[in-house]
């Protein structure tokens, strides 16, 4: 009898030592990211794992979803937190008209997913992933043209000159191309505006089959091709900023999330995320590889 309490004493003891070194093997700081099926959000969710396990993270990272799906992730606590865009969550998943302030539309997005969505927003940045008109940075110069303002009195004093390249999307859809010449007072003609893939838009600028086309503020090719985007003096394109999504109850687990991403969202901007985007789609080099060294480079993590 005493042998076989010894024993059942000896396997509680084991079973004990068993859990507490579980425990310390899966517990501590867990937490996953997510991110979209593209380069720029690729790097955004690698440098802010690069930080978290820095600061004693366990980090699982969700990647290479869609944008809807990684939303739908978030809502559902499949995933914990992402870098997401204000003008896709206000436009697109909470169905707002657009805001032309970057400051107002952040405020709104906040408010209406913490109300609807127990998801907190924080650490808007100055990446601004929205449309934009380039064009060449030697004919932009040349011309005189900066702005889009600049833009359309050159059309409009110059009809039928310039060519412009643009997808049919934007060429048509209200918030591209025809919002953008009744806010400016300007157009081009039908003939001057060439239809093509939105991959090939940039390409035909610097072969020189058109003068302005359609691009993304945060597009790799701008840098590749040495171009230029106009300023949208007159806030025409609705902000697109990124700024860090995460479920309310893993921010109430882990406020110190804010601090640590704060770190990234005060010092990414637009002609940063182009020159990385640059590094991986143009030059080929690794997402790790670039998310790393920008963050050594930049006093964010230590080599």
């Amino acid at each position: 009898m005493k042998k076989k309490l010894s024993r059942i004493i000896g396997i509680i003891l084991v079973l004990s030592m068993l859990a507490s070194c579980s425990s310390v093997g899966i517990g501590g700081k867990q937490i996953s990211v997510g991110g979209k099926n593209f380069t720029e959000q690729y790097l955004l969710s690698e440098m802010t794992a690069f930080l978290l396990k820095d600061e004693g993270f366990n980090v699982k990272q969700m990647n290479n979803l869609g944008s809807t799906v990684v939303r739908k992730a978030l809502e559902n606590s499949q995933v914990d937190m992402m870098w997401e865009y204000t003008g896709t969550a206000l436009i697109t998943y909470m169905g707002e008209e657009p805001i032309a302030d970057p400051e107002e539309a952040f405020d709104k997005v906040k408010e209406l997913d913490a109300k609807n969505n127990d998801i907190h927003w924080m650490n808007m940045s100055n990446v601004n992933n929205t449309y934009a008109l380039a064009m060449r940075k030697e004919q932009a110069k040349e011309l005189g043209i900066e702005s889009i303002s600049d833009l359309a009195k050159y059309v409009n004093e110059n009809p039928g000159e310039l060519a412009m390249a643009s997808d049919a999307e934007f060429a048509n859809r209200p918030d591209g191309l025809p919002g953008v010449e009744e806010t400016y007072g300007f157009q081009f003609d039908s003939s001057q505006v060439k239809l093509m893939d939105l991959g090939l838009t940039q390409r035909s600028l610097d072969n020189e089959q058109v003068d302005v086309s359609v691009a993304f503020e945060t597009d790799a090719t701008i840098v590749e091709y040495d171009l230029v985007t106009l300023k949208d003096d007159q806030s025409f394109f609705p902000p697109y900023r990124a700024a860090v999504s995460i479920n309310e109850d893993v921010y109430e687990k882990y406020p110190e999330v804010e601090e640590i991403t704060a770190r990234l969202g005060e010092k990414l901007n637009s002609d940063i995320m182009r020159e990385l985007n640059y590094k991986v789609d143009i030059e080929g080099n690794s997402v790790s590889v670039v998310a790393h060294d920008w963050l050594v480079e930049n006093g964010l993590l230590e080599e």
